[in-house]
């Protein structure tokens, strides 16, 4: 038995749950759940990131203390968590005596090796406010296209990127007050030092996604800057320890508090199991899963989002490193969600929260749809409510739950409930059983949509053994009593291994399937013993299927149900659980533009970027195309399908760097979404040439 710690990425406490926290937390469950069926002993911890200026300014504005505003948040973070069956053994707060403790205890660690220097900065700071302003808080003129209204980091006209203070007219959103540039100490954390660790824990096997490792490569050869874990008070957090008594408060940057709160989390459950007898909930040792010297004998999982690699995969294995704590086994991380082909949208309805989806539809359906969809891979995954639809009503109604409800009326009404003695398909149950190896390791994985397949696989067999023997016709001929049993005996044992299976992703669903069955156990142990001469109960209906009606009313709901609660830009790195999705992009007012032309600002808008072909590969059924995973830069992956197919093989572009316009809208293929395109010349007829780039060309980086 393995003995496994895990964690999903912290939500910050400043909004309310949406899709897109849902996507992170239910692959994690899923992922728990299934380890958990296969005997090993795994533990679910997770909190909330409740630190930072933001909070300080909600709770302000609400006129609330910080602590009540994040404690509000908390109970209404947990609430909708467990609507959608999301099964932590602890959920905690970064805002915690441990939590506190364990920052502490990193810092001085750090510190006392040499790790941490000073050095003053020069920042914009808010006179009116009296604090220091990061970039999300001032806003001004770009300075080299004069746009207003841009914030301190990048100007969304033209795409340039710099410093806030370089911006013209600053300035601050929080009072509208000009800021003015104030020098401050700032401690910083000397990254640099832990290059050739980073370097050879980063591609250790297993440890990080393979798009991930090669994307942490381009910042170990742009080189490593030291860290700013500082801040200047006012502010939400934990002060810094043993600094000077005459400096002003300086405190922990929340991202040097938010990944220590795994540790705080665990530790806070450890404390109230330490007495533990029950084998469901053991009693658990801090020390056996984070000092160093123990990393050997248990595991440490994160799943994150892609946008937060470079805190996880960067900083937090060196802050555990040089503080004598043992780093993670693996780093798993997932892209960002769409719905229907976009980025999530408020005004089309699409930005979805966990309370309103809850309103109106299943969670499992959700379960069920993330799960058919989601890999191993960094891929941004879509969320299309034709094809949600379409498959929750298809697999969960039309095939799994489909056995059940055609086999269970005969054993019940003609047999009282008691399943025949006798397999009659001894091969085929085996063959179902045998499937079981493969599923659970698709599941370990984390090859979900794999997994999926394979189940949908078992269940087609069953339908298609139901549809060839009919019982419903023999059970009107004399004589085919037994057999009508037999039957339905086999189809009811198949609809058993198939509750085995998805019970990591149904587990509501699955719970009432035991009912039914007059059953237990659903492990992954339970498959290989068949129920016979087994007496089960009336069948209920599972699962009901999803109408059109369902998803227009939760898309008018979403419009409207946003308007009052958009949160203050934080004062964090964006992250999948933190970062405000983007909202429609404007709409063109040229209305006198001639249909034939363009004008200069509209291709101003067109933003190309240097991409690495991660893979180039042929698309079944598709004479044109070839499909490209392109590596954007900032961690972020694109699918994108051109047609080329018929001037190159794949490999000759593998590996290769091209030119993506990565601000195409999306399109909706037979074979998938394209979400950019790639710059090619020449004349379709007589030949195309895909425009390559020199090896020395930085991915990500902005043409034009």
């Amino acid at each position: 038995m393995r003995h496994i710690l895990v964690t999903s990425a912290l939500p910050y406490a400043n909004g309310q749950i949406h899709l897109g926290h849902l996507l992170e937390h239910i692959q994690t469950d899923i992922w728990v759940r299934a380890m958990k069926a296969q005997g090993h002993q795994v533990t679910y911890v997770c909190a909330d990131d409740a630190h930072g200026t933001s909070i300080m300014l909600k709770a302000e504005e609400n006129g609330v203390t910080p602590e009540a505003q994040i404690a509000t948040v908390k109970a209404s973070h947990e609430a909708d968590f467990a609507k959608f069956l999301i099964d932590y053994d602890n959920y905690y707060t970064t805002h915690s005596e441990e939590n506190k403790e364990f920052s502490e205890l990193i810092y001085r660690r750090l510190n006392s090796a040499g790790h941490i220097n000073t050095k003053d900065i020069e920042q914009l700071f808010d006179p009116e406010k009296g604090l220091f302003l990061a970039d999300r808080f001032v806003k001004g003129e770009c300075p080299k296209c004069a746009a207003k209204d841009q914030y301190g980091d990048n100007c969304e006209v033209c795409g340039t990127t710099y410093n806030a203070n370089e911006l013209v007219n600053p300035f601050s959103t929080l009072s509208g007050a000009t800021p003015v540039l104030k020098t401050s100490k700032h401690y910083f954390f000397d990254l640099p030092e832990f290059d050739g660790f980073l370097r050879q824990w980063t591609r250790d096997e297993g440890r990080l996604q393979p798009a991930i490792a090669n994307k942490l490569q381009e910042w170990f050869d742009a080189g490593l800057a030291s860290w700013d874990i500082s801040r200047d008070g006012p502010y939400f957090g934990f002060k810094i320890p043993d600094t000077p008594a005459d400096e002003p408060d300086k405190y922990f940057y929340v991202w040097l508090d938010a990944p220590v709160g795994y540790m705080a989390s665990f530790k806070n459950l450890c404390e109230q199991r330490k007495d533990s007898t029950d084998p469901k909930r053991p009693a658990l040792n801090f020390d056996d899963y984070w000092l160093a010297e123990n990393a050997h004998k248990t595991e440490v999982y994160h799943f994150i989002g892609k946008d937060i690699v470079y805190f996880h995969a960067l900083f937090w294995p060196a802050m555990l490193a040089g503080s004598e704590f043992r780093t993670p086994t693996s780093v798993f991380a997932h892209g960002f969600l769409m719905v229907n082909g976009e980025k999530m949208s408020k005004s089309r309805g699409t930005f979805i929260q966990a309370e309103t989806y809850a309103e109106h539809l299943h969670p499992e359906y959700l379960r069920y749809y993330f799960a058919s969809k989601l890999s191993d891979k960094v891929e941004d995954f879509n969320l299309d409510f034709d094809d949600f639809m379409k498959k929750v009503n298809s697999d969960m109604v039309g095939k799994v739950v489909n056995i059940a409800s055609r086999s269970a009326g005969f054993i019940v009404k003609k047999y009282d409930g008691m399943l025949s003695t006798n397999n009659a398909e001894p091969e085929l149950l085996a063959e179902i059983m045998r499937a079981g190896d493969e599923i659970a390791v698709a599941y370990e994985n984390r090859e979900f949509s794999r997994a999926m397949r394979l189940i949908m696989q078992c269940a087609d067999k069953a339908n298609e053994y139901i549809d060839e023997k009919k019982p419903w016709s023999m059970a009107k001929e004399e004589g085919k009593e037994q057999e009508v049993q037999d039957v339905c005996t086999v189809a009811i044992n198949i609809f058993r291994q198939l509750m085995v299976y998805l019970a990591p992703v149904l587990p509501e669903l699955t719970d009432n399937a035991k009912a039914f069955l007059n059953i237990d156990d659903l492990s992954f142990a339970s498959r290989n013993e068949a129920l016979l001469g087994h007496q089960i109960n009336k069948f209920k209906p599972l699962m009901q299927r999803i109408e059109p009606a369902q998803i227009e009313a939760m898309v008018e709901a979403s419009k409207g149900s946003l308007e009052s609660t958009a949160t203050t830009a934080e004062d964090v790195a964006p992250t999948s659980s933190t970062t405000k999705q983007a909202t429609d992009s404007k709409a063109n007012t040229a209305d006198n533009q001639d249909a034939d032309y363009i004008g200069i600002e509209d291709f101003a808008k067109v933003e190309m970027t240097v991409a690495h072909v991660v893979e180039c590969n042929h698309v079944e059924g598709a004479d044109k195309l070839l499909q490209f995973t392109l590596d954007v830069g900032e961690a972020q992956t694109r699918n994108v399908f051109s047609g080329i197919r018929k001037f190159y093989e794949p490999e000759q572009l593998q590996g290769k760097k091209v030119i993506c316009v990565t601000n195409l809208a999306p399109r909706k293929m037979k074979f998938g979404i394209s979400e950019g395109m790639i710059l090619s010349s020449g004349d379709p007829k007589t030949g195309l040439v895909v425009i390559t780039l020199p090896d020395e060309c930085t991915v990500g980086d902005k043409l034009g």
